[in-house]
Parts: C-alpha cells; sequence; structure tokens
C-alpha cells in the first residue's frame, strides 16, 4: 500500500508531463516491443506492478503458479503513471497487463489509454459476487486497502476511540494528531463522519462542512503523514496519539508487541484492479492472468502474504479468522466502512486538493 503513493502523488498533480514521460521510458525499459517476436510475445506477459513487497507476494501467489500452469512466463516492470501514457500514446506500450489503483484504471479509460474487456473471457467474474462498482468497462478490481484510524493503546487510560467523532474529540481524547498529507485523496470523509454524516450519505461531499469541521483539529495536528510507514512510526514514538492510517502498515509493529492498534469503523475503503493498455502486445495471455488471479484460492493465497482483501468473497472460504480480521473486506469491515466514490473525487480533484494543500500549509 505504500508503494501505490508513488503513483498517486503524480495521479493527484494531474496527467501532465508526457513528454518527459515519455523520454524517461525510453531510458528505462525492460523488454522492447520490437525486440520481442510474435512467438516470444505468445509465451512472455509484461505486468506492471509497484514492486516491493506487494510485487513479491504476487510473484509467489500469481505469477508463478500461473506460469506452472500455462507455460507462460510473466516479466515485471514497473513504470510510473506518466510513463505509462506516455507509451501508450505513442502506441509503444512496453507491458501488456497493469496492475494499478482503480482510481488510475477509470483515468486511463478517459484518456483513451486502455482496451475495453470483454468480461465474457473472465469467467471468474461472473456470479462471483465482485463488488458492481469493480467491474468497470476498462478496469477490473483485484483487492481492496483501507485508511482506518490508528492509535496508542496507552495514550487515553481505559478508553479507546471507536470512531472518527472520536478522533475529533480532543477533550476526551487529548493528545497530537496526524493526519494524511498529499500522498493520497485528502481525508474529507473522516471530518464528515465525525460531523455525523451517516457512511451512506457521504457522496456527494460538503465540502465547505468538511473544511469547517477540519479546522476544528487543525490545531492539534502535528504533521502530515507522506509515506505508508510514517504513522506507525510517529505513533511508536509517541509523536503522536491517534492518526489515519492504511491499515496493513501496523502489522508488523504490532507483531513485536508495540501499543498499538486500529479501528476499522469508518475505515475508507480503495481498490488495486487490472487493466490493459491500448495497443497491448499480447492481450489473450492478459486475459488468462486477470481470470488466474480471480480465482477464490488464488485471491486468498495473495492476501495470506500481503494484507490486501479479496475481491472474491468465496475466497474468505479459504481463510483463517485471524488473517481475515486484518482485511479490508471481511464482510463485517464491509459493513463499517465505505468505499471511496472515485467519480466523485476525478471531477473534483483539481479544486478540492488545491483547497486541502492550502489548509495544510496554514
Amino acid at each position: 500500500m505504500g508503494d501505490i503513493a508513488l503513483d498517486r502523488r503524480a495521479f493527484l498533480t494531474g496527467v501532465g508531463g508526457l513528454a518527459a514521460g515519455a523520454a524517461a521510458a525510453s531510458l528505462t525499459g525492460c523488454e522492447t516491443r520490437t525486440g520481442r517476436s510474435a512467438a516470444e510475445s505468445s509465451r512472455v506477459l509484461v505486468v506492471r506492478n509497484f514492486g516491493g513487497s506487494y510485487g513479491e507476494a504476487n510473484r509467489k501467489a500469481v505469477y508463478d503458479p500461473f506460469t506452472r500452469e500455462t507455460g507462460i512466463r510473466i516479466t515485471v516492470v514497473d513504470f510510473g503513471h506518466e510513463q505509462m501514457l506516455a507509451q501508450i500514446k505513442e502506441g509503444r506500450p512496453r507491458f501488456d497487463v497493469m496492475d494499478i489503483d482503480m482510481s488510475n484504471l477509470v483515468l486511463f479509460e478517459h484518456e483513451g489509454a486502455s482496451e475495453p474487456l470483454d468480461y465474457g473471457r473472465l469467467k471468474n467474474t461472473r456470479n462471483a459476487g465482485i463488488a458492481q462498482s469493480l467491474l468497470t468497462p476498462n478496469g477490473v478490481g483485484k483487492s481492496y486497502w483501507a485508511s482506518v484510524l490508528a492509535y496508542r493503546t496507552d495514550a487515553f487510560g481505559r478508553r479507546k476511540p471507536e470512531s472518527w467523532a472520536d478522533f475529533w474529540s480532543l477533550r476526551r481524547f487529548p493528545g497530537s494528531r496526524a493526519l494524511q498529507g498529499e500522498v493520497d485523496w485528502p481525508e474529507l470523509e473522516f471530518a464528515l463522519l465525525a460531523d455525523g454524516v451517516p457512511l451512506d450519505r457521504l457522496y456527494p461531499l460538503d465540502v465547505d462542512r468538511a473544511f469547517k469541521v477540519m479546522d476544528e483539529v487543525r490545531g492539534s495536528v502535528r504533521t502530515f503523514w507522506e509515506y505508508g510507514a510514517e504513522p506507525g512510526e510517529l505513533l511508536s514514538r509517541g509523536s503522536v496519539m491517534a492518526t489515519s492510517t492504511w491499515a496493513g502498515r501496523l502489522q508488523s509493529l504490532l507483531g513485536r508487541g508495540a501499543p498499538l492498534a486500529y479501528e476499522w469503523n469508518g475505515a475508507r475503503r480503495q481498490s488495486n484492479g487490472f487493466g490493459i493498455p491500448k495497443g497491448s502486445a499480447n492481450p489473450d495471455a492478459a486475459y488468462r492472468l486477470i481470470d488466474f488471479a480471480l480465482r477464490p484460492e488464488v485471491q486468498a493465497h495473495m492476501a495470506r502474504l500481503y494484507p490486501d482483501g479479496p475481491v472474491v468473497p468465496a475466497a474468505y472460504g479459504y481463510l483463517t479468522e485471524s488473517t481475515a480480521v486484518h482485511l479490508a473486506s471481511t464482510p463485517g469491515h464491509l459493513l463499517s466502512g465505505f468505499d471511496l466514490d472515485i467519480d466523485w473525487w476525478l471531477e473534483n480533484r483539481d479544486a478540492v486538493t488545491r483547497r486541502w494543500q492550502e489548509w495544510t500549509r496554514t
């Protein structure tokens, strides 16, 4: 989840810079299309993901088993958002499958940079219970992650914050706070939840109301975090008593006995997904990989290795309760949180992000 931030920061500032991206892409290359024969292309599939522990989990849970079953080898590249768009617009994408967040997949659709999906070729999406919002024309969801409220368990006596209203209650839960900076969408939804807006009435966001509520806590916000591990570090040092965080990033600290906890109530869910770039050299193998990755048992294997929740509900039949409790898409967590409205944020991105940046600097 921390790696998602690398592309998201560029995404939030707009598409822009395509010429620079194209130049960088020409210097970065892994395998180029001109260097792959048709026969080789049919046996090698180039997947773009953001690497790190996420990439390694995909290798073990998805790519290696897929290769053993099909004989198709997987090569992984990690092109940035602008590089990807530049390559596609040149008609020479150096990747066959995109593994990126759903916000980017919708943007790529708007840019005409991805292929419409033929869901008839994705049999594991049929009657699988995948949320309709993740079955978009040019992208299909593959995993859930979430932003949640985290806190020190030794900070508030016997009390523990159980909602964003508690996070905003400086009288009952005194101490410094942290909120997310420019690494992802501004956390306006949390302010509205703290002010009593129901989960199912968040959108369209009342931006003026949200910033008014944000003002109430601004004096106690010590910092705005900019990378996935930072909230856990801030809490562990005692620099803040409560913060927003990406849920999976606290697991290693909790495993070492750190006095930390997090709360799923009011969690903001987002998703990663698959798409096929316009001009992909190997769409047949791309469809095979995407369909393979949506098998319930494969989804479960991935969730054991990386703390993102499956999009296929049947995957939970392969997971233990001790694993499922940490995932954003367990049934209970689905009820207590909400899905970020991608369309609303895309429509309002520029104006709200500018206002957010000004607010954080006051």
